[in-house]
């Protein structure tokens, strides 16, 4: 507090009834504490004299939490001044604070499905003893390495029963779920042991978008009546004449769908957002790259310009290489709001930034137990909670959906185009949240900090904390080094 209050070693030591160089000595073990001193810099009497703070001291810091290139003291060679030990020590806080919050969320009581004993449940984990990841599936509360028969959750998703090659395939336990999860943190590893990584690697990471017609066209409407109530109820009525009363029956591309779409046409309420929501193509677009997608656990990011912008709790299907859908996950399509509002030519801007794509907890593969119906009924739960005491709460329901799945995904493989390494597709959300945050009538957006959980019975919970993309961790193994680090283990067909 002394520091955060500028006062001079003088000043704190009088008050506090310490010696000048006690104070001094204080300061300088809390700097190597800290790590922001230099080890051959010895200190001397005149160290920490005269370091009362000016106002031109206390630039407000960017709400991106500085990286730490960025905190060190701006004189080379010279010591930190107050300012900087404290905002060093503050972003140290924050990061406990993020992985105190994201640890309590990191069970295996609550982050599995319910049905967990009976799934089929696969995934990834970095090993430290191999620099690499392994491919796990769950056995009870243990995690089997199965790399030796799978190499890659893309190779697995090949097989001809995904599922059933799992449960088969010879294996090394990796260690408990639970010491996995307590080792898995938003900047990786927190310790020494395997830590849990996205349930995907190989794959095309697609996405599908404006899939919620019904939703879509409710949004319209209102901003078409502009908040007049008698405008809203004329202007559904046309819609009802045309397609029913039930929005959720419009099939995208059908007759009454081009007869909605040159009614909106006419009203001049028509966009290309409508045109993919009803028209006869679906929007399949790259969310992000193979191997960069981040876990249970992990930061996620946020371009650092956005000023407007939101998570997106979608269900995630695992496609083979030749178009079989084999499984699904949870997925939150981190979107950037203000960036695709100025233009739909930034959407790649808007949606693929550094771990702005994250995955999990685990993969559940189709089995028995457990199919693409399952996915239909599913109702997608979202909880965010902010360092600011905020929480927000919304649901996704999949039965309302425009596009099948099934149609989704022929849209996205087929003869037009292929996927060697088959991919996985985002089935879009319904949620689009608009409780005001900040201030009245300025809706939604995030702060870093704030805790994310994506959730659905069958499927288990995905949990991440948000900060800036440039203040998450650096993608830096992608496919190359993983087929480098396969190739090295032996593990290589």
């Amino acid at each position: 507090m002394d520091i955060a209050l500028g006062l001079t070693d003088k000043f704190i030591a009088e008050v506090r009834g310490h010696s000048i160089r006690g104070v001094q000595n204080r300061l300088t073990h809390l700097c190597e504490t800290l790590d922001i001193i230099q080890q051959d810099d010895a200190p001397g009497p005149q160290s920490y004299n005269s370091r009362a703070r000016h106002q031109s001291g206390r630039a407000a810091r960017s709400p991106t939490r500085s990286s730490a290139s960025n905190r060190t003291s701006s004189r080379p060679g010279s010591r930190p001044a107050k300012h900087d030990i404290l905002r060093r020590s503050e972003d140290r806080l924050a990061q406990a604070k993020e992985r105190d919050m994201t640890q309590s969320l990191l069970n295996a009581d609550t982050l599995l499905p319910t049905d967990a004993g009976e799934a089929a449940l696969v995934g990834r984990v970095w090993l430290p003893g191999v620099e690499g990841p392994a491919v796990v599936r769950l056995e009870g509360d243990r995690l089997i390495d199965i790399t030796a028969s799978f190499p890659t959750i893309s190779a697995l998703c090949d097989s001809p029963q995904p599922a059933e090659a799992a449960r088969q395939a010879p294996g090394e336990p990796v260690g408990t779920l639970a010491d996995v999860l307590s080792n898995t943190g938003p900047d990786g590893a927190l310790g020494e042991g395997p830590h849990l990584l996205a349930p995907v690697d190989l794959q095309a990471i697609k996405a599908a978008g404006v899939t919620f017609a019904a939703s879509m066209l409710e949004r319209v409407i209102e901003e078409r009546a502009r908040g007049a109530a008698e405008a809203a109820q004329s202007f559904r009525a046309e819609i009802d004449a045309l397609i029913g009363n039930d929005l959720r029956a419009l099939k995208p591309g059908s007759e009454q769908a081009e007869a909605l779409k040159a009614m909106l046409v006419e009203r001049g309420a028509w966009s290309q957002y409508l045109e993919v929501g009803i028209g006869p193509d679906a929007e399949i677009f790259t969310k992000s790259q193979p191997m960069s997608a981040i876990g249970a656990g992990a930061a996620a990011g946020l371009h650092p310009k956005s000023a407007w912008n939101n998570p997106e709790p979608e269900v995630v299907l695992a496609v083979s290489s030749f178009g079989a859908i084999v499984g699904a996950t949870l997925g939150n399509d981190v979107n950037l709001r203000d960036v695709e509002g100025r233009s739909a030519l930034l959407l790649g801007k808007a949606k693929d930034n550094n771990a702005s794509c994250a995955i999990g907890p685990f993969l559940r593969l189709f089995d028995g137990g457990f199919s693409l119906d399952d996915v239909r009924s599913m109702e997608i739960a979202l909880h965010i909670e902010g360092e600011d005491g905020f929480e927000l709460t919304g649901s996704s329901s999949m039965g309302e959906i425009s596009r099948d799945p099934e149609d989704l995904v022929g849209q996205m493989i087929g003869p037009q185009h292929q996927y060697p390494d088959g991919a996985v597709l985002f089935l879009g959300t319904m949620f689009a949240p608009v409780k005001d945050r900040k201030s009245e009538g300025g809706g939604f957006t995030h702060d870093y900090g704030d805790v994310v959980t994506v959730s659905t019975p069958k499927l288990g919970r995905l949990v991440n904390v948000m900060r800036a993309s440039s203040d998450c961790p650096a993608w830096t193994f992608g496919a190359g080094a993983l087929m480098r680090n396969l190739a090295g283990r032996g593990v290589l067909g």
